[in-house]
């Protein structure tokens, strides 16, 4: 009797430790890529989930006259979430594609509490025929215009993403986001996407639009009636590596990964999304107009060693109507302004977008891999903006130094960014100029997580 229990029990063990070795290899198998859980034996089908935090510490030179709750601050010193992103996405099927991001952006002392996190992206699509077609619908960044009209913001180059190529960003979309219809697909080396959508109207947006005044002439601000359809489109030619086309978000960086030559150019437009008052009083509507073409290239100068660089340039043509100017300043480091305040306004904030013309270029070098063995390798950039534009007498011009530490490829990065800005003012006259020696700059050290 004591031998069958034990040969009973033996037979026991042997059974749980292979069926445990079966669920740990069958576990393995749908772990295999971190947080990814596939729904068929053919991995055609699965569950995709990430996440990214990019936390601030800087320093900021404020605007002259800036000021917290009426308090002067010269200069800020600051802590804060510049975003928090989830993924969730799924490949329903071989033709069905479903995505979802929610998160925060911009939260530093200043703002409100408790902020909540909304969604960003909810779309699905279906593939019509091979990579040739697909269509989706839902709240997306499909835009047009510029490669970083929708920027991947987990492989950005530099510390921030170039916001100058987000014209309308939080004006009439959420976050570049809207909401709408998209067609996107690949022809061979041909990439193209064009989209329809909704803007969502300038009263409910989060932050104050300046409205149309009753007096004065010649200076276009966004309309208040009923926001008519908005049509964008971004098409490039991939000379050499192809890169995906699932999401709409642009990689900044393929860190020695890829070799990527792409020419593109792109539009946005929108009847009467703006207005003016003519010479007479009269208010007339403008279209939004923008066009836009650019070079990304990114490419690994020996394979093995993964030492690469990445260089774009960029030239964008925006027409919001006549002198049209908007300020903005990322995570802005002040709320008001005193009587010694000057065109800027408050914090870090500058004539970011207006009608005109904007060149944009970044470059960086990626040393090779291990260069500080385990502790990863380095990555030195800068990157620049110049713009001419209507309102203002002299350009602006904005330029960022910094370096990346990658320490974990997009998941584990530290980055060290200064960036020098224009400070303009108005004279006697009304003219717009920018004070020469009074330039301000502010020194960001951040940190990215990624999973």
């Amino acid at each position: 009797m004591k031998l069958k229990i034990k040969v009973g029990a033996t037979i026991l063990v042997a059974i749980a430790v292979s069926t445990t070795k079966i669920q740990a290899q069958s576990l393995d198998k749908k772990y295999k890529e971190g947080l990814k859980i596939y729904l068929s034996d053919d991995s055609t089908k699965y569950i995709k989930a990430t996440g990214l935090a990019q936390i601030w510490m800087r320093y900021n030179d404020n605007n002259p006259g800036s000021t917290i709750y009426g308090t002067p601050k010269k200069e800020t010193f600051d802590v804060g979430l510049r975003r928090v992103r989830y993924q969730i996405m799924s490949q329903v099927s071989k033709k069905v594609f479903f995505y979802t991001q929610i998160g925060i952006n911009s939260v530093n002392s200043l703002s409100a509490r408790k902020t909540g996190i909304f969604f960003h992206d909810v779309t699905g699509e279906y593939n019509v025929y091979k990579n040739y077609l697909t269509l989706g619908a839902g709240l997306s960044g499909w835009n047009g215009t510029s490669r970083f009209s929708s920027s991947g913001v987990s492989s950005i180059l530099g510390m921030d993403l170039p916001v100058v190529q987000e014209a309308t960003n939080d004006v009439t979309d959420q976050f570049v986001r809207k909401l709408g219809v998209y067609a996107k697909g690949k022809i061979s080396g041909f990439d193209y996407r064009f989209s329809v959508s909704n803007p969502f109207p300038v009263q409910n947006s989060i932050s104050l639009v300046a409205a149309l005044p009753a007096t004065g002439t010649n200076t276009a601000y966004y309309s208040t009636n009923a926001p008519k359809l908005q049509y964008q489109s971004y098409a490039m030619w991939q000379f050499f590596d192809k890169e995906s086309n699932q999401l709409p978000y642009m990689t900044g960086s393929y860190l020695g990964k890829k070799k990527v030559l792409n020419v593109g150019a792109g539009f946005a437009y929108q009847k009467d999304a703006m207005w003016y008052r003519n010479s007479n009083l009269d208010t007339v509507s403008k279209p939004l107009q923008q066009v836009g073409i650019d070079v990304f290239y990114d490419s690994y100068l020996d394979k093995t060693k993964q030492n690469a660089i990445t260089a774009y340039v960029s030239f964008l043509n925006y027409n919001f109507g006549p002198n049209y100017i908007r300020n903005a300043g990322a995570m802005n480091t002040a709320n008001g302004v005193n009587s010694k305040g000057s065109f800027n306004g408050a914090g870090n904030a500058l004539p970011l977008i207006g009608t005109g013309q904007v060149f944009y270029g970044q470059f960086g070098y990626l040393f090779r891999k291990d260069l500080l063995k385990s502790c990863g390798t380095l990555q030195p950039y800068v990157s620049g903006i110049y713009a001419n534009y209507e309102k203002l007498k002299d350009p602006v011009m904005v330029y960022d130094l910094g370096v990346n530490w990658i320490m974990g490829g997009s998941n584990s990065k530290i980055s060290l960014d200064y960036q020098s800005r224009p400070i303009f003012n108005t004279d006697a006259n009304g003219n717009i100029s920018e004070s020469k020696s009074a330039r301000r700059g502010q020194l960001v050290l951040q940190y990215q997580l990624a999973f």
